[in-house]
């Protein structure tokens, strides 16, 4: 073995070893749960008495219950508000910030960014304030003078996933319009002098160099929120715990009524846990697969 090779190698063992610390904790405290929360989708157990292998009970069990159809398609319908309405605003915020002088950017960036500051249940109970369905309500109030309302609001059950919808996309679009505001000092300012200089006016230096340039990025922020928004959970258990007449019902917070219901099925709350996992995987996949051309 030459020098050069045994210097590499010593070099690549030293770097195992300042990260092999890292990497035990990460495994201890994220795979290993994980690893364990599989096994027990097999299992019926209550952390107290013996474990009981049942091999795809627990599958076959969520699977057939009721609710699941009905917490899929809330959880399909919070989804789909929220990539139509809670998606594209962060981006268009972020455009019209980085428009701003310099100065002032700073400060409406922070405004933007203040909702992801306060605590989420904190922002979930004041929103559920302003959501009385009273007629001196706050939201109500607000509407009376435009002759619109009262309306129930999270009592409704068709205004209920909605309310919810404009409350999460409130709470975390702060969070994407400082990720766009980053990708967008990356645009060249010559690429918008061509545009310009060929006639384009704001919207066409947005279609034609902005968007383009930013694909990538959107891209990803689009699958993330996929998933995010597939995964939702505080808003729905807060705001509604599930109602009315389970319309807000979604798929993690069955998981929730399974395991701290009162039936104590972890098992089956794993089950449903696992079986999440995969369709989030498979999406993923799919989504990677059929963006790749885009994003080169």
């Amino acid at each position: 073995m030459s020098a050069r090779s045994r210097r590499h190698r010593r070099s690549d063992l030293v770097a195992l070893a300042i990260a092999a610390p890292t990497i035990v904790v990460f495994a201890a405290f994220s795979w290993w749960p994980i690893v364990l929360g599989a096994l027990m989708s097999f299992q019926r157990t209550t952390f107290i008495g013996p474990v009981d292998w049942v091999g795809w009970d627990n599958f076959v069990y969520v699977l057939e219950d009721p609710q699941l159809g009905q917490a899929v398609v809330n959880t399909l319908w919070f989804t789909a508000l929220a990539i139509v309405f809670g998606f594209p605003l962060p981006l268009a915020l972020a455009v019209v910030i980085s428009t701003v002088r310099a100065r002032a950017r700073g400060a409406y960036a922070a405004l933007a960014y203040f909702p992801v500051i306060v605590p989420p249940v904190v922002a979930i109970l004041l929103w559920r304030f302003a959501y009385d369905p009273a007629p001196t309500g706050l939201f109500n109030s607000a509407l009376r003078p435009l002759g619109v309302g009262p309306f129930a609001w999270l009592n409704d059950a068709a205004l209920a996933m909605p309310s919810i919808v404009l409350q999460a996309t409130w709470a975390a679009a702060g969070t994407s319009v400082l990720v766009y505001l980053a990708a967008l000092t990356a645009v060249r300012p010559e690429l918008y002098e061509a545009a310009t200089l060929d006639g384009a006016g704001v919207w066409g230096r947005i279609w034609h160099v902005t968007l383009p340039q930013m694909r990538t990025i959107i891209l990803i922020m689009l699958l993330l929120q996929l998933i995010g928004a597939a995964q939702v959970f505080t808003e729905p258990f807060l705001m509604t715990s599930g109602g009315p007449q389970n319309a807000t019902l979604t798929v993690l917070l069955l998981m929730y009524r399974y395991a701290f219901g009162g039936s104590a099925d972890y098992g089956a709350a794993t089950a449903l846990g696992v079986l999440l996992a995969l369709v989030l995987a498979v999406l993923s996949t799919v989504y990677l697969r059929l963006t790749r051309r885009w994003q080169e």
